[in-house]
């Protein structure tokens, strides 16, 4: 039974999930596969609604029709079985929500032209650990490797595999990973996120040939993505549902206290009872187990270092 059928069983009315946000302006999908425009209800907007967009592609929704609008309008959102979110630009708004009620999401990155750093991937793992949603590392663009980014390439795969994540090469132009790639989507709905110019939006043309989405090619004086995506939307291609985000380039770490950050390091989070102190902030305390295993090669000291730069970053409570 899918969401939607679920969500009509227990309410009345109009229910759909959305598969298109402008911030604006909505598109509702129903489960008979009728589309619907939609705004948020004005009330619903101010509503003690601390983001920047109330209502994500993916969320599942209920609608009410107007009679004097071609929009219908947005008055609840169902529970979310999770979701995404990352820093707001908007400095009046605490968060933005990027996509909802996921079931894994593809962080996708590249090791040249850019290279994705390792803080933009554990910030993004954290944010996604957090709200409990599966992750899969994608190393896009294989086919323009050098020594140097196949060298990163296999850094990136021997420090997060270790630790329990999936990892896996993809190339548009040669075709490496994406039957794979493609086998993993079927049936789910599935967030691809990551930095601009990593590949993103060909990959997506790949997997969903409908998509007819825009790719850009990368600025070679600044070596860094040029934005494709303006809002997210969802992408459905058979039993492939893919969720596009603009291409963004950092994600704030929200609602976390210093005392909690390790619990989104998985391989933090099992050693944590190994510490002297129930509060140890694996800093300066003695016998701390998470500082023993960095000096013993068993915690990356790159994600140790990133944890130390999380921890004592402006948007750490």
């Amino acid at each position: 039974m899918s969401d939607i059928s679920v969500a009509k069983e227990k309410n009345s009315g109009n229910i759909g999930r959305v598969i298109t946000s402008t911030g604006s302006f909505y598109v509702v999908k129903q489960e008979d596969g009728t589309v619907r425009n939609c705004v948020v209800k004005g009330k619903f907007r101010i509503a003690g609604i601390k983001t920047t967009n109330p209502v994500a592609v993916g969320d599942i929704v209920h609608f009410i029709d107007t009679h004097n609008s071609e929009y219908a309008q947005i008055d609840n959102i169902l529970p979310r079985k999770n979701y995404i979110i990352r820093k707001s630009v908007n400095l009046s708004k605490l968060y933005s929500i990027v996509a909802a009620n996921v079931d894994m999401v593809f962080l996708i990155v590249s090791c040249k032209n850019p290279e994705t750093d390792t803080m933009f991937i554990d910030r993004f793992l954290v944010t996604a650990n957090a709200y409990n949603v599966p992750c899969t590392i994608v190393i896009n663009k294989t086919d323009i490797f050098d020594d140097k980014a196949a060298e990163y390439a296999g850094f990136l795969i021997e420090t997060y595999e270790q630790i329990g994540y999936n990892v896996m090469l993809t190339s548009c132009e040669n075709g490496t990973g994406i039957t794979k790639l493609r086998d993993m989507l079927k049936g789910k709905i599935v967030l691809f996120s990551g930095n601009s110019g990593v590949g993103k939006s060909t990959l997506i043309n790949l997997l969903c040939p409908s998509a007819k989405q825009k790719t850009a090619e990368i600025s070679s004086s600044h070596h860094s993505g040029k934005h494709t995506t303006t809002f997210a939307s969802m992408i459905e291609n058979g039993d492939i549902r893919i969720i596009d985000t603009p291409g963004v380039k950092s994600f704030g770490i929200v609602d976390f206290k210093k005392e909690e950050l390790a619990l989104y390091f998985p391989e933090m989070k099992e050693r944590l009872e190994d510490c002297k102190y129930y509060n140890c902030t694996h800093t300066h305390e003695p016998h701390c187990a998470i500082k023993q295993a960095v000096e013993d090669g068993e915690i990356s000291a790159e994600r140790y270092n990133n944890y130390i730069k999380l921890l004592n970053a402006d948007d750490m409570n």
